[in-house]
């Protein structure tokens, strides 16, 4: 059974929210949250493997929640739930460690596919429209050490040849199934690799493995 924490300042949205989910046999609503205070208190309180996070609230908004939920350390995963399919806030939340967004008019099976992706700790929003995103809205990413640029990253000290490599095409938003194809090796050592630079480079998911790509420069935002 997954867990789930509603956080949207509007109601009838998390009406529609739980009328949804509590439909699935296999996903189950702790609580509701009217703005990102609440959401991080419940999200302390009951642990749900997913929190379903609106950006727009009011007090603490959803980014500012996301962040203080991620930095506790905890299971829990954060879907960040946007208006606009390409807006800043999206953005944010993502480095604030969110573990993926979905736009709010998406299709219901899109809600319910994502939040099972997200709890297995799967990323929600394909690689290549988080490329985009990022793309988008490189002049918010840090410009790093500007005082000597050739300073390897610590992040990437443990990362054998191959890793580097694929770390840098999946910032450039190829699939495991792509990279497996276009270098030539098994899905499945594709997958091994991934998981390994995840653990290596305190990566929470594949989207934060993209976002590490363009903060260390082995992408350049196109």
């Amino acid at each position: 059974m997954t867990t789930v924490l509603i956080a949207d300042d509007q109601p009838l949205q998390r009406f529609g929210f739980r009328m949804l989910l509590e439909s699935q046999d296999d996903l189950t609503v702790l609580d509701e949250a009217t703005n990102g205070s609440e959401a991080v208190r419940k999200s302390a309180e009951l642990h749900p493997d997913v929190v379903l996070m609106d950006i727009r609230m009011p007090g603490m908004d959803g980014i500012e929640a996301t962040r203080r939920i991620v930095a506790t350390g905890d299971r829990t995963r954060v879907l960040i739930l946007t208006t606009f399919d390409l807006d800043e806030y999206a953005h944010a939340g993502l480095r604030a460690g969110a573990s993926g967004f979905l736009i709010k008019d998406a299709q219901p099976e899109e809600l319910l596919s994502g939040i099972r992706a997200v709890a297995t700790g799967d990323a929600v929003v394909a690689p290549s429209l988080t490329r985009r995103l990022l793309d988008a809205y490189a002049h918010h990413l840090p410009t790093g050490n500007k005082a000597d640029d050739n300073t390897p990253d610590p992040r990437l000290a443990a990362l054998t040849e191959r890793e580097r490599e694929i770390l840098t095409v999946i910032g450039k938003g190829w699939t495991n199934t792509e990279i497996a194809t276009r270098l030539h090796l098994a899905e499945s050592t594709v997958k091994t690799h991934v998981g390994r630079i995840l653990a290596k480079t305190g990566s929470r998911d594949r989207i934060q493995a993209v976002i590490l790509a363009y903060d260390t420069k082995l992408v350049e935002p196109s």
